[in-house]
């Protein structure tokens, strides 16, 4: 049976994440989470409706049916109107996988502590017919106009920015355009046309290679790259080079605090965020709160602090002021507006922003998950970490849905990294790898 992951529950859609399942997961939610009224999404998959109608059949509330919304804009709508809600979501994996993201009344990821207890929950799967009928609300028409609203209505205007979107087919791609020209800036779209199977194939936050074609041949400012249901965002500058979600966040950071909101001079990021971004936030006096990988964890983070920004490098960037989770449509419009208030390329801010460490990931598939690997490896971690000589950094974790171990090392040079993950993923293949 699935599993909650480090984002939901994922698999391959209607064999793995078969409707039945979808609706024990929803019946089990209801019961854990409670409320006779839910909110709930979908991405653009072709299978997204088959299983939002699993999932409402299971939740056996009424449901209203926000439609295809991006994530952040059915955190939005929960967080809105009180209510818990369910995103049928498999975020940046390709069309054949679905998912099922599930927010607390309030718009906020689960806790592990309420991720179990729906798991605990689940007993028996549900037996649902093949077909059922969807219920549906008047809110849904006015859902993305009011989410956009939202998002916009504290930015300045993006007159003379050129930018390229890239929808990644997805969730974006009726609501991002739109966000852009209400603010003034010229837009050219790509991959917006979504037909149910072609949601981040060789596009989107994932792929940004014919983005970054695209903003050269275009001339224009620069890109952004949305992943399927929007809640990450990447960026290309206008030479085509992709600023990731490290050098995001640490843009966003000196933002906030030029315009006063950093809250303690503090940002919060995860464990993968690079070692150059820690250097880089040293050197401008701001502190640094590391998290286990998940945007929830960040979002934990963040409120328990009280801070105002956080995120992870593969771009899902929180403004906790405003979003309950990451918003890959939030995180654009802002760097957009960065860019236009420091009159300067993209290109120059991110380069002077912080210098990256070369960083190299090695994943080793193994018999089964080992979640306390790293304690388990321990001295060979140190030792690996004494050849660095201080100028880099070892991370060995477990994935949160796979039986793999990632192994990631950032060091001085590619060659030291390589070689010093190579070395590390050899011992995990001869402690617990496969036969």
């Amino acid at each position: 049976m699935l599993r909650f992951g480090t984002d939901g529950v994922r698999g391959r859609a209607l064999t793995e994440l078969t409707p039945d399942y979808v609706a024990s997961l929803g019946r089990a939610a209801a019961a854990v989470l409670g409320g006779g009224r839910w909110v709930v999404g979908r991405d653009t998959r072709e299978s997204g409706p088959r299983l939002v109608s699993a999932l409402v059949a299971g939740l056996g509330a009424e449901v209203i049916d926000l439609g295809v919304v991006p994530t952040p804009a059915l955190a939005y709508w929960s967080q809105r109107l009180g209510l818990p809600g369910a995103m049928v979501t498999a975020s940046h994996n390709p069309w054949h996988d679905n998912g099922v993201k599930i927010f607390a009344a309030g718009g906020t990821k689960l806790s592990d502590e309420v991720e179990r207890a729906i798991e605990g929950a689940l007993g028996e799967v549900v037996d649902v017919p093949a077909q059922f009928d969807t219920t549906s609300s008047d809110t849904a028409s006015t859902v993305a106009a009011d989410y956009v609203a939202h998002v916009v209505s504290a930015l300045s205007p993006l007159s003379e920015l050129h930018v390229v979107l890239d929808c990644a087919n997805g969730a974006m791609s009726g609501v991002a355009p739109g966000a852009f020209e209400r603010l003034g800036a010229r837009v050219t779209v790509i991959h917006a046309s979504p037909d149910g199977r072609n949601i981040n194939d060789q596009c989107g936050a994932t792929s940004p290679a014919s983005l970054a074609e695209t903003v050269v041949a275009e001339g224009a400012h620069l890109g952004l790259a949305f992943d399927g249901d929007g809640d990450r965002v990447i960026a290309v500058d206008h030479l085509g080079n992709v600023v990731d979600g490290d050098r995001l966040i640490a843009l966003a950071a000196l933002q906030l605090r030029e315009e006063g909101h950093l809250v303690d001079d503090t940002v919060v990021v995860t464990v993968m965020t690079n070692l150059g971004f820690r250097r880089a936030m040293e050197r401008q006096g701001i502190h640094v709160v590391e998290t286990a990988v998940g945007d929830r964890y960040v979002l934990e983070a963040l409120d328990a602090g009280g801070y105002a920004v956080g995120g992870e490098q593969s771009g899902h960037i929180i403004y906790r002021r405003i979003a309950t989770t990451g918003d890959g449509l939030l995180a654009g419009l802002r760097l957009a507006e960065h860019v236009v208030q420091r009159g300067r390329p993209l290109a120059d801010l991110a380069g002077e922003v912080m210098t990256s460490y070369p960083q190299v990931l090695v994943n080793v598939r193994v018999a089964e998950r080992h979640p306390h690997v790293a304690d388990e490896l321990a001295t060979e971690i140190a030792a690996a970490e004494a050849g660095l000589a201080g100028e880099g950094r070892i991370l060995v974790r477990a994935s949160g849905t796979e039986p793999l171990v990632r192994v990631m090392v950032e060091a001085a040079t590619d060659e030291l990294a390589r070689r010093t993950a190579d070395e590390l993923a050899d011992v995990v293949r001869e402690r617990f790898a496969t036969s």
